[in-house]
């Protein structure tokens, strides 16, 4: 997976965006983000919409990949 990101001083990152099944997605707003940690790994979730569906994106620190853990359409 493809992803671009912003990171800004003193800001948190900001997905700007994605590409899921070879098809480039442009976040028009992270809706939440959070963090937890499973063990010692911790983890940051970004909800974030393309206008047409919310993704779950997870980004691990420890070996800097991104993953998408769920779509949601209405």
């Amino acid at each position: 997976m493809r992803i671009a990101v912003l990171f800004e001083p003193g800001k948190k990152a900001r997905p700007v965006w994605f590409e899921l099944n070879r098809q480039q997605h442009r976040v028009q707003e992270t809706t939440y983000h959070w963090q937890d940690c499973v063990g010692e790994r911790q983890f940051l979730h970004y909800a974030v919409t393309d206008g047409d569906a919310l993704y779950e994106l997870v980004f691990d620190p420890a070996d800097q990949s991104w993953t998408i853990l769920g779509q949601r359409t209405d």
